[in-house]
């Protein structure tokens, strides 16, 4: 997530298949379409189609000026490479951002408009965290701990202080692991790099909560690397964490708020003003969006058309809005509570 996120969130519905063979599904009683607190869901809000042109988005992120960036991946046999697209809430235009992202994942515009991207590793993905220009270069901004690449850096989220964090797992590809672990990392506004947490086995989807004091990170263990090859894999913890932000940017010990056990888990996420965690959920038998409180209640559920990957809101006149990549598409739902954003 942000699973190909498992990269079975990166790259198609081919991959996608992979996936619910090694992971299985959450089972819930409840499949209402859309159910939960109508403090947060209107009674009758419904699911918009918004594009569903792509081969598999992720990475859903808003601009300064409002408009929403999204990952597309191709389908496996598709040649194209991957691209990042532009949602104009305006007049309801997506279009091609950038025509070849080097696999960008996990998008998200820093506090001087920039918009940062992590590139995963298959299909001669940049493996580092880039900063995606106006004109569509991918440009790295580091593509190394310690002198070793990346494994396939997945999602991140930057805080006030321009601090990035970004996780570092691998789901699928050939390509070798260089480092001896999939770690959370920080990179600072000085160019320094830090590994900000080792205590998740395989992190996922990353976001700070409204006060900038815990970072919640999704760990999604699917047991491989090599999703196409690996073979009779064991899945480890799929949890949802909160982890202490200290005023150094360092992190604490972390709590555990939702344990999936044997089902998948999430992909992305994003929060609203109040600090609910609206979660990618990718079951393959109860996947949809999850608002969950910030002790792990689930308090709404929405069901979207294929498994979700990312969300985030807008901005402005479309702050209640949650934009949601899911499948090969695009879509959006109002709400009753304005998002948050950390920049």
């Amino acid at each position: 997530m942000r699973n190909f996120k498992l990269f079975c969130c990166r790259i198609g519905r081919v991959l996608i298949s992979i996936h619910f063979i090694c992971l299985g599904g959450l089972v819930l009683a409840d499949e209402s379409p859309t159910r939960g607190d109508p403090s947060i869901l209107p009674k009758d809000a419904q699911l918009e189609t918004l594009w569903e042109e792509g081969g598999f988005t992720e990475g859903a992120a808003v601009s300064p000026q409002g408009f929403i960036y999204f990952s597309d991946f191709a389908q496996p046999f598709d040649a194209r490479p991957a691209r990042i697209m532009k949602f104009d809430p305006a007049t309801r235009r997506t279009v091609v951002h950038c025509a070849d992202s080097k696999m960008a994942n996990g998008l998200m515009f820093d506090g001087q408009g920039k918009l940062i991207a992590c590139c995963a590793s298959p299909l001669g993905g940049r493996r580092a965290l880039v900063e995606v220009l106006p004109d569509g270069t991918v440009k790295t901004i580091v593509g190394k701990y310690q002198g070793k690449r990346f494994n396939s850096p997945n999602d991140l989220v930057i805080d006030r202080q321009g601090r990035i964090y970004f996780s570092d797992p691998k789901y699928v590809g050939p390509e070798t692991m260089e480092l001896a672990s999939m770690d959370v990392y920080r990179y600072d506004p000085d160019g320094s790099l830090q590994q900000a947490s080792a205590e998740i086995d395989k992190p996922n989807g990353v976001i700070l909560s409204p006060d900038g004091k815990t970072l919640y990170v999704a760990e999604t263990d699917n047991g491989t690397a090599q999703a196409e090859t690996d073979q009779n894999v064991k899945m480890g913890r799929m949890t949802l964490n909160a982890l202490p932000v200290h005023p150094d940017g360092s992190l604490g010990k972390k709590k555990v708020l939702v344990d999936f056990g044997d089902q998948v888990g999430i992909d992305g996420m994003t929060v609203d003003q109040r600090g609910h965690i609206y979660a990618a959920v990718r079951s393959a038998k109860r996947f949809g969006i999850v608002v969950f409180s910030t002790e792990g209640k689930e308090l709404v559920y929405i069901k979207t058309p294929e498994l979700p990957t990312n969300c985030c809101f807008g901005i402005g006149n479309e702050s209640r809005t949650l934009y949601i990549t899911a499948g090969k598409g695009f879509y959006r739902i109002r709400l009753r509570i304005a998002g948050h954003h950390s920049i």
